[in-house]
């Protein structure tokens, strides 16, 4: 086993770049020895505490940078960090073992796949491959794939792998339904149909290293003398397989040290268990915790309001944020008619930010709960040709022709993976009918042999005459690219190749569609790709390349400096912060969403990810709800989020500058809403003569002095002819002065208020 000498210790002096710390943050980063817990909230410099750390462990001659292991949740924040600690140590940097979690232990795999029955050159299949691969068993076993869904039974079978549960395990002690049944039936066969490919799926890189471990514990001792400082990013966001497989890496000298906040666990979904950051002291007894509370992103209003709602929370580790910034504005409520309404008003209000305080557009993020809530904000947007960039849309990497090409180029360096191998044995069409292909599958299933073996020898194949010829030229094609590859051709060449021999790039240019012209330029931006890789990387091969793109994840893919406005879910904002932010669909059963089968610990993580939303903004933050939405073509009323009761009243104001008065009480246990009503108090001054405007309800009331009036943007009101609407803009004063409302059912009308029938009905 190598060996990693450390250089003679001199003196150690003290680092100047200790001196740019806080007194908690350099607590953090000058603990080097035993297990540390760094508890830290929104933007109080995780990233930089982990830097620091990992550069002071290698100036005080801790450890050898190929001795510390550092894991994070994405590829961007570990190339930020490298470049970071680049700066402060030099080339040193490049030797850490650094990288997502998926990424190093995919790389551990590599070195030892065939330990545990793999070739090196697995292949890493995605989502899609995955459900591609559990309806073809669905199919073969013989249920009707529109009623047991493979996207269900693939979701059940990796929830079970992320908690360790083998198909063994899951067929004896988790059955108690039919699906549950048939997802035992599949999870066994999935598993031997991608052993069989020489395959693993993303949840197979955590699982497997655990069992690597446990079969070969030399190899263990091999990773743990490696890996002397192990250092976790976003702890808060790991899963059980992650937490056993980095707590066997840590246990022989136990350096280590994760970074997290627990008020930001939000991805139960995926498998994220909260109970990791919160129980780390009593997996670890001699641990140290450092509280990170220093606030660098927000101004103290934001961060007031932040705080009002986290507080809430029963299951959290102590801690307060704080800021010297300013208090700067008061969060501001947009209330809005429908989902249109608050899509035009939030454009709006982005148009009036740019023109009157210079924002650009990079500089405003728009965050909702779900992807649907995309589509009205695009409208909008584009009628006021305002640029912006969606996030969680269809990945290049997943479209259809980018998924071709990356199967030919899959099957050069694995040509037993069958899901890509099916992919394209008739695509684009050559002949080998459906028919023929099923004939194949049988064949290899009575040998229990891969199709690709299978298919080496044309002359033993039961299928379709015409269809064998067609079957041994695609054959040759493989094996001659597959030759070229090996002996010396660029991985440019070969791509180029690959879309040459197989008559890809010729059926899209024979179509001469709109579309086809689409995929085809598509193809070009992949040739771009990988050439650009080829020239960067220091020794660029294909396996590498399919590699580091079966990786990528949502936030690698998002463009911080694209001047555009950006759209995406609160999930996918973590981490990220923007000058302005605006949180819209604040409304029960859709953020938060309804109950669930265990409410109250669901209501704390909706209530966890709202504090993600609110702790997004650095400036300016707005809060956006709706009275009524569109679901399955009616109108629905809707009931403002308990969120919005639960706030502290005294950072958030309407439009108008008023102060919310809220019901306390409004949500019962079980999360049932009385209603969307609430109170509303404009805080006028007090005057020799005062009138009040009153609506029967008695809902909002409206104090104000001679020559003042109600009648402001945003209000709310009454016309006895037109019914309900809103005060969208207004001109002109006294008797001359002129409102232009939009009524719900008649549309927009320009009045002159002396005239109309008007009364405020908020």
């Amino acid at each position: 086993m190598k060996t990693f000498s450390l250089p003679s210790e001199g003196p150690k002096e003290r680092p100047d770049f200790l001196a740019q710390l806080n007194a908690q943050q350099k607590q953090a980063v000058t603990h080097t020895d035993g297990p540390l817990l760094i508890v830290a909230g929104a933007g109080s410099g995780k990233t930089r505490v982990l830097t620091y750390r990992i550069a002071y462990l290698l100036q005080q001659y801790k450890a050898a940078p190929e001795q510390i292991l550092a894991l994070t949740f994405t590829n961007k924040a570990a190339r930020e960090m490298k470049e970071r600690i680049k700066d402060l140590i030099g080339d040193k940097a490049g030797k850490l073992w650094m990288g997502t979690f998926h990424s190093i232990f995919s790389k551990i795999l590599r070195f030892e796949a065939e330990k545990i029955g793999f070739g090196s050159d697995f292949t890493i299949y995605d989502t899609s491959d995955s459900q591609t691969v559990v309806k073809q068993i669905l199919q073969e076993l013989n249920f009707d794939t529109k009623e047991i869904k493979p996207k269900t039974i693939h979701n059940k079978i990796s929830d079970s792998k992320n908690q360790l549960i083998t198909a063994d395990t899951f067929q004896e002690k988790f059955i108690s339904s039919t699906l549950d049944d048939i997802t035992a039936r599949v999870y066994s066969i999935y598993n031997k149909r991608l052993k069989q490919s020489n395959a693993m799926d993303f949840d197979d890189l955590l699982v497997k290293p655990i069992e690597l471990f446990q079969k070969h514990p030399d190899v263990l001792e091999k990773y743990q003398d490696r890996f002397k400082y192990i250092l976790i990013d976003e702890y808060q966001d790991t899963n059980h397989a992650q937490y056993k497989v980095t707590k066997m890496l840590a246990d022989k000298y136990q350096n280590i040290c994760v970074v997290g906040d627990d008020a930001q666990s939000i991805y139960s979904f995926r498998g994220a268990d909260i109970s990791n950051i919160l129980n780390f002291k009593e997996d670890y007894e001699e641990a140290t915790q450092v509280p990170l509370e220093q606030n660098y992103r927000s101004t103290k209003a934001i961060l007031q309001c932040a705080d009002s709602i986290i507080k809430r929370n029963t299951k959290q580790l102590d801690k307060t944020l704080w800021t010297e910034q300013g208090y700067g504005e008061r969060i501001t409520l947009l209330e809005n008619f429908d989902e249109r309404d608050e899509a035009n008003r939030v454009a709006s209000h982005i148009q009036n930010l740019k023109m009157r305080h210079g924002y650009k557009n990079n500089d405003f993020a728009i965050l909702y709960r779900t992807n649907y809530q995309s589509r009205v904000f695009e409208e909008s947007l584009r009628r006021k040709d305002l640029t912006y960039q969606l996030v969680g849309g269809l990945s290049f990497y997943q479209r259809k022709e980018i998924k071709d090409v990356l199967a030919y180029l899959t099957l050069l360096v694995n040509p037993h993976d069958e899901t890509n191998l099916l992919r394209i044995i008739n695509e684009p069409s050559r002949g080998i009918g459906n028919k023929s292909i099923q004939d194949l599958l049988g064949q290899a299933r009575d040998e229990g042999r891969s199709i690709w073996s299978i298919i080496q020898n044309v002359e033993s194949l039961d299928v379709y005459k015409p269809a064998k010829a067609r079957v041994r030229e695609f054959v040759d094609m493989i094996n001659r690219l597959r030759n070229n590859l090996e002996n010396g051709e660029t991985l440019t060449d070969t791509t180029k190749a690959v879309l040459e021999q197989s008559g890809y790039m010729k059926a899209l240019v024979e179509e001469n569609s709109q579309e086809s012209m689409m995929r085809r330029d598509n193809i070009i931006e992949l040739q771009n790709a990988i050439s650009y890789y080829e020239r960067g990387a220091k020794n660029a091969s294909l396996s590498s390349f399919l590699q580091e793109i079966s990786l990528i994840t949502d936030q690698d893919k998002f463009d911080e400096d694209k001047p555009a406005i950006t759209l995406m879910t609160v999930h996918a904002s973590k981490g990220l912060e923007f000058p302005v932010v605006f949180i819209v669909g604040l409304e029960e059963n859709l953020f938060p969403v309804g109950a669930r089968q265990n409410f109250d610990v669901d209501i704390e993580e909706e209530r966890r990810l709202f504090y993600v939303a609110i702790t997004r903004a650095e400036e300016r933050l707005y809060f956006s709800h709706c009275r009524s939405r569109f679901k399955f073509g009616e109108e629905t009323r809707q009931a403002r989020s308990r969120f919005l009761e639960e706030v502290d009243a005294g950072v958030v104001q309407t439009e108008t500058g008023a102060t919310i008065t809220q019901k306390k009480d409004r949500f019962s246990d079980d999360g049932n809403s009385s209603g969307s009503d609430y109170t509303v108090d404009y805080d006028w001054k007090e005057s020799r003569t005062k009138k009040t405007h009153r609506s029967p309800s008695a809902t909002i009331h409206y104090d104000y002095e001679d020559g003042e009036d109600p009648f402001q943007v945003g209000v709310r009101v009454e016309h006895k002819k037109f019914g309900p609407g809103k005060i969208i803009s207004r001109s002109g004063s006294g008797t001359d002065a002129k409102v232009v409302v939009f009524f719900k059912n008649r549309g927009q009308k320009k009045l002159m208020l002396r005239a109309a029938p008007l009364q405020v009905i908020d």
